[in-house]
């Protein structure tokens, strides 16, 4: 066991290529709010050009979207379990409190970041969720929810590696442990196996917002009581980024899975 954890920190923390990276802007690739503005606007131009084209074409049919699906969740799911593992034993690696709070003067560099880098561009990956949507013609699940998500959250994962933003490891572990259950749950569909705890995608997603502003209770405190954190006004654009997901998948889940009891009619006699 001690070899596996040993082998496992050396190729997703020690490693020179994750240990030596460095975030400059301008030089690594997608680090500009250029690209990020061009990416965006090219996601919801196609979404919005597919959407509309496709209610005149067929779908692909469940022969060829099927075996796509099963192989787009498994790389989806594969890759969120090692940005996961490799986060984490990153964290362990660094100073305490380092998930939490980084310094005023930290510098964009290192495991964490090399993460960080990792997990942002994994986002252009996961925008072939909507794309497979659309293909299927699944036009229920294409909700204001799904393209939101889709579309902003790869400018708040530019934002946190733009500002060194303080508290951006624990969402990259989250999310990526959130993303292995539900890519794995997509990829269990897609074969033929459906589970039954699709809800528990849902649950998981929420669960992750609600952790996610505790612990920047723990970031806010060390902010301005203890010696400050980096990138402070990123995360009052991603707390605010988080509430409103968080309000839409209470709402999705609400609608989608509360039951809502009915009034039981009382007779006259």
């Amino acid at each position: 066991m001690a070899s596996v954890y040993s082998n496992l920190t050396y190729w997703l923390v020690n490693h020179p290529n994750i240990a030596d990276f460095t975030w400059t802007e301008g030089e690594t690739f997608g680090s500009t709010v250029f690209f990020v503005s061009v990416v965006v606007s090219i996601y919801l131009s196609v979404t919005f050009i597919l959407r509309y084209a496709m209610v005149s074409l067929p779908s692909l049919g469940p022969r060829i979207l099927k075996p796509i699906t099963a192989v787009h969740s498994l790389s989806a799911c594969l890759l969120s379990l090692i940005m996961a593992v490799g986060c984490t034993l990153s964290i362990t690696s660094a100073p305490s409190l380092h998930a939490i709070c980084f310094p005023v003067d930290e510098k964009p560099k290192g495991p964490l970041f090399f993460w960080a880098q990792v997990f942002y561009l994994s986002k252009i990956l996961e925008f072939g969720d909507t794309l497979l949507i659309i293909l299927g013609k699944s036009f229920q699940r294409l909700s204001f929810l799904h393209v939101y998500h889709h579309a902003t959250v790869l400018i708040i994962c530019f934002i946190w590696l733009r500002t060194r933003q303080s508290m951006f490891p624990v969402g990259v572990v989250t999310n990526s442990t959130v993303h292995v259950i539900m890519y794995g749950y997509y990829f269990m569909c897609a074969v033929g196996c459906k589970p039954r705890w699709k809800r528990l995608v849902t649950d998981f997603q929420v669960v992750q917002f609600v952790f996610g502003f505790g612990i920047l209770v723990l970031m806010f405190s060390e902010h301005y009581f203890g010696s400050g954190c980096s990138g402070i006004w990123g995360s009052y654009f991603t707390s605010a980024f988080n509430a409103s997901l968080l309000a839409l998948f209470f709402n999705f889940r609400s609608k989608n899975y509360v039951k809502k009891t009915k009034p039981e009619m009382i007779k006259l006699s």
